[in-house]
């Protein structure tokens, strides 16, 4: 793992800051990879393209991502100079009808992990599935040659609330997930997909090693925007230590 990575998450204190799976527009992705290296991000997260990888190389000496649901898009992604690659998220796919399911997941890992024995891998586990069984695909990825597991959920999510309440309706899949499989595995967890200032703390409390979030910066139509709004995330994970986690 890439050493700046390991550090965070040491330290509980991984942002990831994501582009987009499907996002393959230069301008769009420049704008948040600059946002997150301003603001203070750990790494960003990236469609798995190689001009994309190249492009963000140029940009930041932050470790950077590629996110795909085919394997043999990692490949080039890789040898254009990616640090860590993610099957997944699988948000994107869900308003076209596209279902994951936990067999494809494990499928795709095992494959992937054939054609790229040693990158580090983060696998997402598909909220779509109960959380018993988002808590056996995790282990069963793990096994698989996962070395980070990634939760989601915010686009199964309908908050009835405005204001905080409503923001933490919003993150609860998410965290729910990540409470449960950190306490069965034993590589680091991800939270991410519907969280804001207001849950990343809690999805640390809740046993995550790092966060990841990108509507909430990505969908912002300025820079001044979006790195505050990194920054403000930066700020909320700086309130929770792994000091004031023990009991």
């Amino acid at each position: 793992m890439h050493p700046t990575l390991q550090k965070a998450f040491d330290q509980s204190q991984v942002l990831k800051v994501i582009s987009g799976l499907n996002n393959f527009d230069a301008k769009s992705v420049a704008a948040t990879v600059k946002a997150a290296d301003r603001g203070g991000a750990t790494f960003v997260d990236i469609a798995a393209d190689p001009d994309l990888v190249r492009l963000v190389r140029q940009l930041t000496n932050m470790p950077i991502c590629v996110s795909a649901v085919e394997s043999a898009q990692f490949v080039t992604a890789v040898e254009a100079g990616a640090d860590l690659i993610e099957i997944g998220n699988f948000d994107s796919f869900y308003a076209q009808g596209k279902r994951f399911e936990a067999e494809e997941v494990l499928a795709l890992t095992y494959e992937t992990r054939a054609l790229l024995p040693h990158i580090t891998l983060s696998v997402t586990v598909p909220h779509i599935l109960t959380l018993d069984r988002q808590v056996q695909l995790a282990e069963d990825l793990v096994q698989a040659g996962a070395d980070i597991i990634q939760t989601e959920g915010g686009t199964s999510s309908s908050p009835r609330s405005a204001g905080t309440l409503g923001l933490i309706e919003k993150a609860s899949p998410t965290l729910a997930a990540a409470y449960e499989i950190s306490r069965a595995v034993s590589v680091p967890v991800m939270c991410a997909s519907g969280l804001s200032n207001v849950t990343v703390p809690m999805a640390i409390a809740a046993g995550a090693k790092g966060v990841g979030v990108g509507s909430a910066i990505n969908q912002l139509d300025n820079e001044v925007a979006m790195v505050a709004a990194v920054r403000s995330l930066v700020e909320a994970l700086a309130t929770v230590s792994p000091r004031s986690l023990q009991v």
